[in-house]
């Protein structure tokens, strides 16, 4: 595959990336907010580049072009200033080095298991001595190391070079050197490819995105819980009754948990039947062996269900149910991001980083929500994109969704961090929560409403209706209201006792119900 050029754009407060494809001998600009189609680009060509810098509108100029020029994960998906920090944890799973990796793992356990079915002459039993030094070959890979491999991508393949790299590795062990070709016998790139892949997305989820999203609905959870006893004013299509800033924060904890839950519960599948998965070449070259049988001790032995009916494409529906649970917990965010950019408008919340808009002096922007919000709607793109483009390739042969099953993750991922800067930064204007709620006496009327119903008094809405429509209804009125109506003395104690501020009913005790919710979702992971 050919080499690309990146260009890094140096205008103010932009940072766009720009991509030259050889083949087609064209340039295709995309800022963050085209993530999916960053994401795409990136995903079609070689790490090694070479970078280009210009001044927006200007010539561009090679800065320089070294073929030896490797970039990490973060460099070539954003050029952002977050980015090294938001992205690191990813960089570990998601980078060609950690495909390599991955690689490697199946390539050499593969050659583990034949050596250990008798029936297979060419591969003999190996010592002990000789397992451990495939393992170590293993363990042992890192930067260097896919340094070397890349070294031999002459061939354009980037598997045919993982091959090449263990002949290379094991050139002066015998045992293993005579039989490494066997690394790769009977099986095809995908078998290799979406075992690594399998391998790299589970992992990814359990010791990235899943502890990074636990860690959103505990901090969700935590303002549940602090800010339970704070009384507010509830909106609807107007004011509504009260309840509680706790429980208003639970609702989306609760949310969050049921999906964050449910991405443990995706099994990742896997199968390994060479070309077309029939195991035809299997058959033909060893008859007296259950080859579905050893697949599927294979597959499982890395911790990923077994697919045994597929053509040579797994068809990946894992990858589906993983951007389908992504989105919706991603559009809980989003909602969440809405809601608490209304309440700041209304004053309810403030930010302890500050940043004034520039044309509204008096106004404070909740820059770092949009931001945030920002990311959700690239990640949405992006888990979307390869939801409908896992489901459209299912053909005999097809090599190109392996280019992009790794790149959805990033913008989530970052979002997610974000979120967790922002919601430190939130500090409640409980004076303001309190002013609101003194200005709507008239929620009082659902209650009075309610009280007369249980007594049978008639005519209840009709009477409501008249004291609450088109005046401005406060506590004189409503305690005069109270008064003349035909009640026992120990409801209307209780009435006129009441204020919005404490007509709250089982709020504060339901917000403190999210602890339970999230002894449910801690501690679970994709097996």
């Amino acid at each position: 595959m050919g080499r690309v050029a990146f260009v890094r754009l140096r205008a103010p407060y932009m940072h766009r990336y720009s991509g030259f494809h050889p083949r087609v001998k064209s340039y295709s600009f995309v800022g963050r907010q085209y993530c999916n189609t960053a994401l795409t680009l990136a995903s079609t060509v070689p790490a090694r580049a070479r970078e280009l810098t210009c001044n927006a509108g200007s010539k561009m100029e090679p800065i320089y072009d070294d073929a030896n020029m490797e970039f990490s994960f973060e460099d070539w998906l954003f050029n952002s200033w977050d980015v090294g920090i938001m992205l690191d944890d990813l960089d570990k799973f998601c980078s060609d080095n950690a495909f390599m990796y991955y690689q490697i793992l199946v390539e050499v356990r593969w050659l583990l298991k034949l050596s250990e079915i008798p029936e297979v002459k060419g591969v003999p039993t190996f010592s002990q001595e000789t397992r451990a030094f495939l393992e170590n070959i293993i363990q042992d890979f890192n930067k260097d190391e896919e340094l070397e491999v890349k070294k031999k991508q002459q061939t354009n393949y980037d598997l045919k070079a993982v091959v090449y790299y263990l002949k290379q590795k094991c050139d002066g062990h015998s045992e293993v050197s005579e039989v490494l070709d066997f690394s790769h016998s009977m099986c095809t790139s995908e078998d290799i490819n979406n075992l690594a892949y399998g391998l790299l997305i589970k992992d990814t989820i359990n010791h990235v995105m899943f502890p990074v999203m636990a860690d959103l609905c505990k901090a969700l959870c935590a303002m549940a819980r602090n800010n339970a006893h704070i009384a507010m004013l509830s909106h609807s299509h107007g004011q509504a009754s009260g309840t509680t800033l706790g429980i208003e924060m639970a609702t989306f904890a609760f949310r969050l948990v049921y999906w964050a839950r449910r991405i443990s519960q995706v099994p990742i599948f896997g199968n390994f039947a060479g070309v077309v998965d029939k195991y035809n070449a299997y058959k033909l070259a060893y008859r007296d062996i259950d080859w579905p049988h050893v697949a599927q001790e294979f597959v499982t032995s890395f911790g990923l269900q077994f697919n045994p009916c597929t053509t040579q494409i797994e068809s990946h529906y894992h990858m589906v149910e993983l951007s389908d649970i992504l989105v919706n917990f991603n559009n809980v965010l989003v909602e969440f991001t809405d809601e608490v950019r209304r309440y700041i408008s209304l004053g309810y919340f403030g930010q302890m980083m500050k940043v004034e808009n520039e044309s509204y002096t008096y106004k404070l922007d909740p820059f770092d929500f949009a931001n945030s919000s920002c990311d959700l709607i690239d990640a949405k793109s992006c888990l979307s994109t390869i939801k409908e483009f896992v489901f459209t390739t299912h053909w005999k042969v097809n090599l190109t969704d392996i280019q992009v099953t790794r790149f959805g993750l990033a913008p989530s991922l970052m979002a997610y961090k974000k979120f967790l800067l922002v919601i430190e930064k939130i500090e409640v204007n409980e004076s303001r929560l309190a002013e609101d709620l003194e200005k709507n006496w008239v929620v009082l009327a659902e209650v009075i409403q309610t009280v007369m119903e249980r007594y049978n008094l008639p005519e209840q809405h009709e009477k409501l209706k008249e004291l609450t429509r088109g005046i401005n209804v406060d506590k004189e009125s409503i305690s005069s209201f109270i008064e003349n109506l035909d009640l026992p003395k120990e409801e209307k104690l209780y009435l006129l006792n009441l204020t919005p501020l404490s007509y709250i009913g089982e709020a504060e005790n339901l917000a403190k119900l999210i602890d339970e919710a999230l002894g449910s979702l801690l501690g679970f992971k994709i097996n």
